[in-house]
């Protein structure tokens, strides 16, 4: 037997239905048929190799709204992984749809810590063992706490939210399923490279945890960070990068010899194309196409959302035109229902569901001033700077400077004047921020009913937005100073 064996580990996160690649000074970036081509070519050339998803597949593609998962699962059936793990947005088609899709899964699908609350029995195997080579590696996978927050309607559905109660259900695992034979155990995580540090901090050593592969807060990395001795990494979201552990692993004393990890550009210098992937996903797109390729609008100029914890250009329009002759003061935009980066000039239907796929109603609420800068405060908490928080933009006429270092709204105005405490200003904001007020706004929302009854304004947001942006050629729009952020 030979003493030392190889193990090539691939993985992605945060897939997001990028499924088409982009053009950045000439050369083809990401898109998964070259993803495709990138993990078939890395299994000719190695002997053993592992290929592992760590969550969020669905969503940010209109193929994959189109056909509410099930054409993503199609294509992942062709990128073949060797084992996948539950992201929040897997949730958002519902549970009975989710538990439709894995079955339609030609690949594993695990989760440890997401179970029906009346019996607590667990929706999908927590953990799956690959024997390959002559080793056996464990995978567990553990789903972000946001979760709750998605699927708040399904009351049947729990998780371990606390990360302590996370860690100690990786324990149980580890000592149930984790053997002699038992060479490398693997944490396939969606929780954010925050919480998979403070994950890392809470396990045992006596567990056998080796490293922890992570999604959900799209973290680029150059090299593996290493928290208690467990090396952590991310490939950032989409499919323009793909992480690669090259690990060789002593099999007589049971240990790991080297484990070099870098995160691989998808290119044309690094794949060629999958033939069959690029089959399948034309003919979803045929459809598509013929069903959404229509112009709605063109912008005066390319419109940008580079960063969720920042006023931005599309957070601007978007809030503005929401607010447009409405019965509100303020639009409240969660900046993570703004999915692209940027957007335009000329702007299809395709593109601007895209932006918006999270059409659901409008909600209108009476808040105080006083109540209105509990909220504001507890959004732009220290956490948010790591984007683990909702984060907002704000409709024209509001003001907010705020100073991280000493945690205080220097500036506090509404159209010029502050905003007065005891005032009643009517607020809006879409089905799920509604559904999670008391999470997301640390204010109760039973509070808040005593103000006057919430009310649903609109039934559709993108209704809305098409209808104006089709109205009015040649928007523009720009950072204004509506949100300030001091060190």
């Amino acid at each position: 037997m030979t003493k030392h064996a190889k193990l090539t580990l691939l993985h992605s996160n945060d897939l997001h239905g990028a499924f088409f690649p982009e053009y950045k000074a000439g050369h083809e970036i990401g898109g998964i048929s070259r993803l495709s081509g990138y993990v078939k070519k890395v299994r000719k050339e190695e002997e053993n190799v592992i290929y592992a998803v760590a969550g969020d597949m669905f969503r940010g593609s209109i193929i994959d709204s189109e056909y509410l998962g099930l054409s993503t699962i199609e294509l992942m059936n062709i990128l073949s992984p060797d084992v996948a793990t539950v992201g929040n947005h897997e949730v958002d088609y519902g549970l009975a749809h989710l538990l439709f899709l894995e079955k339609c899964a030609q690949f594993p699908i695990i989760n440890a810590n997401m179970y029906v609350t009346i019996n607590n029995t667990r929706l999908f195997t927590p953990y799956l063992n690959v024997d390959i080579g002559g080793m056996r590696v464990l995978f567990i996978g553990i789903l972000t706490e946001e979760v709750l927050a998605t699927a708040r309607t399904e009351k049947v559905i729990g998780t371990f939210v606390d990360i302590e109660d996370a860690a100690r259900q990786v324990g149980v695992i580890c000592d149930n399923y984790r053997t002699s034979n038992t060479d490398l155990t693997v944490l396939l995580t969606h929780i954010g490279i925050e919480k998979d540090r403070e994950l890392a901090r809470l396990i045992e050593p006596g567990w056998g945890v080796d490293m922890i592969i992570g999604g959900h807060s799209h973290t680029f990395m150059e090299k593996a960070e290493c928290v208690g001795g467990i090396p952590i990494v991310q490939a950032g979201m989409g499919t323009g990068l793909i992480g690669r552990f090259d690990l060789v692993y002593d099999k007589e004393e049971k240990r790991l010899v080297s484990s070099g990890w870098q995160a691989v550009r998808i290119d044309e210098r690094t794949a060629m194309r999958d033939p069959l992937m690029d089959e399948m996903i034309e003919t979803f797109r045929t459809v598509t196409d013929a069903k959404y390729r229509r112009i709605v609008t063109r912008f005066a100029r390319e419109l940008t959302h580079p960063s969720r914890i920042q006023e931005t250009e599309l957070g601007n329009l978007y809030a503005d035109i929401l607010q447009d002759e409405s019965s509100f003061d303020i639009m409240m935009m969660g900046s993570g229902a703004i999915r692209k980066q940027k957007l335009g000039p000329i702007v299809e239907y395709q593109d601007m569901l895209e932006n918006t796929p999270f059409d659901d109603n409008l909600w209108m609420l009476e808040v105080t001033g006083e109540q209105f800068r509990r909220m504001v405060t507890y959004i732009m908490r220290d956490d948010a700077w790591a984007g683990h928080t909702e984060f907002y933009q704000f409709s024209k006429g509001v003001r907010i400077v705020w100073r991280k270092s000493t945690h205080r709204l220097e500036v506090f105005n509404f159209n010029g004047k502050p905003f007065e405490m005891r005032k009643k200003y009517r607020i809006a904001m879409q089905t799920y921020h509604y559904q999670n007020f008391d999470e997301f706004f640390n204010v109760p929302l039973e509070e808040v009913k005593k103000n006057m009854r919430p009310k649903v304004v609109a039934t559709s947001v993108n209704n809305i937005i098409e209808e104006y942006l089709t109205v009015h050629q040649g928007l523009d729009a720009r950072v204004e100073g509506r949100i300030v952020i001091l060190e």
